[in-house]
Parts: C-alpha cells; structure tokens; sequence
C-alpha cells in the first residue's frame, strides 16, 4: 500500500512538473480600476482617485517562467493640490499603457498564485497623439519620450479567470502640454478572463 501511494505521489508530482516546464500560451482580456497619484516636488500635492484601464494580455511560459506583454487603454484621474495656494485642479486623461512583464506562478489544477514584475510604458493620448499613432509607435517598439514605469504585482488564477493587484511607480516625468512635470503612481485592480 505504502509504494503505491508513494507511486501515486510520484507521478503525480511528475505531472504538475512537466506542466510546468512546456512551452504554453494564452491570451486574455482584462479591465480594472486604477488609483492615480502624481508624486510631485514641492509644487503640488496630490490626492487619489479612481479611473479605469481595459485590454488584452498575452502570457508565453515555459520552465516554470513566463513573459506577460499586456495592451490597454487607460483612463487616470487625480486632483492637485497646490501646496502655495491651496488651488484644486482636476487632471484626467487617456493612455495607451503597454506593461511588459516577467514572472513565475505556483499552483496546479486549474489554480495558480502569480508574481511578476517589469517596466510599464505608457502613451499619452491627446490631441498631440491619436490612438492610432499611439498603437503604430508600440509595434514599432517605439518606446522613446513617452512615460515610463515600474510594475510589481501578484495574481490568482482560477480555471479562465483571473484577479490582479499591482503597484506602478512613475519612473519618468509626464510634461505633456496640460499636465505638470511630475511622476505618476497608480494602483491598479483587474479582473481578466483567459479566451486561450
């Protein structure tokens, strides 16, 4: 009875091994809340507030790693509070947020604890920059005067779903036309569903 429970558990444990060692990919859908915030120099200070982000992930594993590029539009909002005056402005805009992260999860059976990390670079949407040319400049790697971040994040999948906390911390300074020269923070929440 002992080796074949012993037999059981080794097979087993092969199984969830080579599971984690082929080569895999997925493709899903994700949206969520973000919770911006400028962390400014003296000039201002700013409070959080809730804005949204919706798009598509991608995740390529294999050896218990994967990479996970993401595409999302992105919508911040915060206020700024000048530390002179006292004066409240209300900032809002748009992004095009491509996060491209590398990471490892834990777990079996359709159930799994991510981690991952990686840089964030984000496209601001104005009048100065379309979707379009925003869209154009990410295939093309493009990645030079735009805002750039770091991510660290955890996630738990289960079956086709999955839920994602992150933290993003602004790495460069956002000094579009209308918004201050400042580095943006963001917490973010997001529910995503695996449609491969």
């Amino acid at each position: 009875m002992k080796s074949l429970t012993l037999t059981i558990v080794c097979v087993v444990a092969c199984f969830f091994a080579s599971a984690q060692v082929l080569p895999s990919f997925q493709l899903g859908l994700k949206a969520g809340a973000n919770f911006s915030k400028f962390n400014s120099e003296n000039t201002f200070s700013s409070e959080n507030r809730a804005g949204f982000y919706g798009g598509l992930w991608a995740r390529i594993g294999a050896a218990g790693l994967h990479f996970q590029p993401e595409l999302y539009v992105s919508g911040k909002k915060t206020n700024l509070v000048s530390d002179a005056t006292g004066e409240v402005n209300s900032v809002r805009f748009t992004s095009l947020d491509v996060p491209l992260l590398v990471g490892t999860k834990f777990g079996a059976v359709g159930v799994g604890l991510r981690i991952n990390t990686g840089p964030m670079f984000s496209f601001i949407l104005d009048e100065n920059q379309s979707f379009s040319q925003a869209a154009g400049n990410v295939f093309k790697a493009d990645f030079k005067d735009q805002a750039v971040a770091w991510q660290f994040g955890a996630g738990l999948d289960i079956k086709k779903l999955s839920v994602d906390a992150r933290y993003e911390l602004g790495l460069s300074k956002i000094n579009k036309s209308g918004y201050p020269g400042t580095k943006l923070n963001l917490f973010t929440v997001g529910l995503g569903y695996r449609i491969l």
